[in-house]
């Protein structure tokens, strides 16, 4: 008689769970307008684009607890996967608050094979239909021709930016697990080519469908933005 056995969850995936599990929270929270979740996305908003050593004020909000806890028949993470980790988590955590920021929509929502939610998906979103639009294009281009994680976040502010203007969701669990990645070697061509495959997924035909918000039962945008501070 046989077994079955569930393979120990790679760092990549803790990363990714992590983050969607706080961003989800949070999102819920400021969401329904709750003083201390709109407090949060505001403190994290501004370590978008920015190393997490730079930011003490962010150490007691982006918790990675999680990460330093034992789990049964998982290895302990190295000195070297707890900081890449952490930089992956601190960078998708900061960028989606730039992303949700004065949007009444969920700008986190988990990929679906019929709704991707990858980067290069959502760089497509922002392209006209049967068209290219060569300033998205060259965006997505440089900011995967980065050198580093720092100067890959602060490019990659720049389409968030666009992103949230349009109202187009990214899968930031997603997107912390490939932060991760891209820090090791040869991680940033994995990164690139998944971001590749993200991008020729998205098919025109399908802005046809309702919108992915239209569950959503908050309220829209207004002028008002109640996390200026």
């Amino acid at each position: 008689m046989t077994t079955a056995t569930t393979a120990a969850p790679t760092v990549r995936t803790r990363v990714a769970e992590l983050a969607a599990s706080q961003i989800s929270g949070w999102q819920e929270g400021y969401l329904k307008d709750r003083p201390k979740d709109v407090a949060a996305l505001a403190r994290l908003r501004r370590g978008a684009g920015r190393d997490a050593a730079d930011l003490p004020d962010l150490w007691t909000l982006v918790d990675t607890s999680p990460l330093h806890t034992r789990l049964e028949s998982v290895r302990p993470l190295s000195e070297e996967e707890l900081v890449r980790a952490e930089n992956a988590l601190h960078a998708a955590l900061t960028l989606w608050a730039l992303h949700q920021q004065s949007r009444g929509a969920r700008m986190h929502r988990p990929h679906a094979s019929k709704r991707p939610g990858g980067l290069g998906a959502a760089a497509h979103r922002l392209m006209p239909p049967g068209g290219i639009d060569e300033p998205v294009r060259k965006r997505l281009v440089r900011a995967g021709t980065a050198a580093d994680l720092t100067s890959l976040t602060q490019r990659l502010r720049d389409l968030i930016v666009l992103l949230r203007r349009a109202d187009i969701p990214l899968d930031y669990g997603l997107l912390a697990g490939q932060l991760y990645s891209w820090q090791w070697p040869d991680g940033a061509g994995a990164v690139r080519r998944e971001w590749g495959r993200s991008f020729h997924s998205w098919q025109d035909a399908d802005d046809a469908s309702p919108p992915e918000n239209t569950d959503d039962n908050t309220s829209r945008p207004t002028d008002r933005d109640k996390d200026a501070s």
